[in-house]
């Protein structure tokens, strides 16, 4: 029985935190090695672009995949902008989508009022971006937060609009919701852990010396009671989560090993853990970069196949809409 395919991507914004991790990159480890899937997992260059772009970003993102555990033998690790067939499905798609679809887009209304000079036009067509790499492969299933939920059910209605009219060609794709908690800023516990702000972040290739400087002066709440509370006590609880993941234990269990011991002694452990949890990553990491010819052949390998596969459905797409003219 052939296995489904699921899909999913990280735009190569620079180097990847623990939230990242925890978010996302453990979770397409933990997905590629239940061997439930056929992976598709790529550097999301084109998505990139809405911002200030780094090339460099995209082998840097690749090593930060092989370190973690992604494994070209299980899946196809490929750049997104190097499967020429996703640019064209995605203006394909735009013209089967409603200009007040995209508009009520939570994320990109969002960062519209965040923007003062205004966003592009490829922000505002992000979603007709994502279904086409879902669409492209086939994918069943796909990865998600809270914050892509609304994007997915798009690209499924997308899909149901498309079958309606040109008979069945997208599978309509479901969400494998990751059972992650949210980790927020070391030094703002009201804010989302963001490489945008460097001070509240644990980067995934920090040296021990850089994580146990950040831990000591990452926030905490007032008492000295260590306590899960995430609404009285959101730095302390913060803290807890990232222990709780690395150690692979419940938090309140966490909390109740370190309830009276004090912020300093559990910020010493903290840091201890998570360089010990990270110590093979960063290794891994420094002998790939050290490879870059290794690297560019393991996306350009993986992005031949994807293209194959991809070339496929575009082809379908193609005949259905009439666009390739038959002798």
């Amino acid at each position: 029985m052939q296995r489904p395919v699921l899909v999913s991507g990280i735009q190569p914004s620079g180097k990847l935190h623990i939230g990242n991790y925890l978010g996302a990159l453990k979770n397409f480890v933990d997905l590629q090695n239940s061997g439930n899937y056929q992976c598709y997992f790529f550097v999301a260059d084109l998505h990139s672009l809405t911002e200030p772009f780094r090339p460099e970003n995209i082998l840097e993102l690749t090593a930060d995949y092989l370190a973690a555990g992604l494994d070209p033998k299980k899946s196809v690790i490929f750049q997104q902008s190097q499967v020429p067939a996703v640019s064209e499905l995605t203006w394909i798609l735009s013209t089967l989508t409603p200009f007040g679809e995209l508009r009520r887009m939570t994320q990109f209304k969002e960062k519209s009022q965040r923007e003062q000079h205004g966003v592009n036009a490829g922000l505002f067509l992000y979603p007709l971006l994502m279904a086409s790499d879902i669409f492209l492969y086939n994918a069943a299933f796909v990865p998600v937060g809270d914050d892509q939920l609304q994007h997915l059910e798009l690209a499924r209605t997308i899909a149901r609009k498309f079958n309606k009219r040109y008979g069945q060609t997208f599978l309509e794709p479901k969400a494998l919701m990751t059972n992650a908690p949210r980790v927020m800023s070391l030094d703002n516990p009201a804010k989302k852990m963001s490489k945008s702000l460097p001070k509240g972040c644990l980067f995934l290739d920090d040296p021990p010396a850089e994580i146990e400087r950040k831990l000591r002066r990452a926030v905490t709440d007032s008492g000295t009671e260590i306590t899960y509370d995430p609404e009285k006590k959101p730095a302390i609880s913060n803290l807890l989560t990232i222990y709780a993941e690395l150690a692979g234990l419940p938090t309140e269990k966490v909390a109740a090993q370190w309830r009276h011991k004090g912020y300093a002694a559990f910020k010493k452990a903290l840091a201890s853990l998570v360089t010990a949890h990270f110590a093979k990553f960063r290794t891994r990491k420094r002998k790939l970069l050290a490879e870059r010819a290794q690297l560019l052949t393991t996306l350009r390998d993986g992005s031949r196949r994807a293209a194959r596969v991809a070339q496929k459905k575009i082809t379908e797409v193609q005949a259905l809409i009439g666009l390739r003219q038959n002798a």
